[in-house]
């Protein structure tokens, strides 16, 4: 699905979209974590060409060596190449070792909790650095995790201050990845979310492409229709306000 036809004002509509909230809020730098994805990699691209202060996170956790690499790739990238750039590793690996050890072994069973886990930490590091920078943790979702199917941990990558690319398809995010220069390597990479220790990719954990989930969302139709309904349902309480009672 790609709705764009003119990536260079798309560039330059994001620029200013985070430049103006930059200076309308006084904020001091932007803070982003990168992966080895292209949603990351284009976000932490996208603040590094506003020439504003930007640090951007590497956070290996058990990290799988291609992921690793990539993400280490792009970041050595980005600093030779903005001034503005400041690049930070922080391995969480003995830290989530940790967290597991200290916690009663019957609820350190579950993959799933495990994984959330590390998302969460992930998104704990961000902050640490925001707070003590005056920054703000810039979001790398894109349309489909965001608002269709809610493939993201909540209080994890969903804890972010803003969005830039959450209304661009994924189709969409690689074709900008090309026009600011990202890594064929990054661009062409099976997207996953690097929390799983066999290695799994979004698409084998969501059950369809993100190409079929675009096309589910924008017209209604097609092969992944009843995936999106599934997982939109069960993740509703992501994308919906928190449940509050009110007097």
């Amino acid at each position: 699905m790609n709705r764009i036809k003119d990536y260079d004002q798309l560039k330059f509509n994001i620029d200013k979209w985070l430049k103006d909230y930059y200076y309308m809020y006084a904020i001091k730098a932007f803070v982003v974590g990168v992966s080895g994805g292209i949603d990351s990699a284009v976000v932490s691209t996208l603040c590094a060409k506003t020439e504003l202060p930007t640090y951007v996170l590497t956070m290996p956790l058990h990290s799988k060596k291609g992921n690793t690499e990539l993400s280490d790739a792009h970041a050595k990238v980005l600093m030779k190449k903005y001034s503005n750039v400041r690049v930070v590793n922080i391995d969480l690996s003995n830290t989530y070792e940790s967290l597991l050890f200290d916690i009663d072994q019957d609820f350190v069973n579950n993959k799933l909790a495990n994984a959330n886990t590390k998302s969460r930490l992930r998104m704990v590091s961000l902050y640490q650095v925001a707070g003590s920078v005056g920054g703000i943790v810039v979001g790398t979702g894109n349309k489909v995790e965001d608002y269709g199917i809610g493939f993201y941990t909540k209080y994890g990558d969903g804890g972010v201050d803003i969005a830039p690319i959450a209304d661009l398809y994924k189709t969409e995010v690689r074709e900008l990845g090309g026009h600011l220069g990202v890594m064929n390597e990054i661009i062409d990479a099976p997207p996953t979310d690097g929390l799983w220790d066999d290695g799994r990719s979004d698409e084998d954990q969501i059950g369809a492409t993100y190409a079929q989930l675009e096309e589910a969302m924008e017209n209604g139709t097609g092969d992944a229709v009843d995936i999106l309904y599934k997982f939109n349902s069960q993740n509703k309480h992501k994308m919906d306000p928190i449940p509050t009672f009110k007097l």
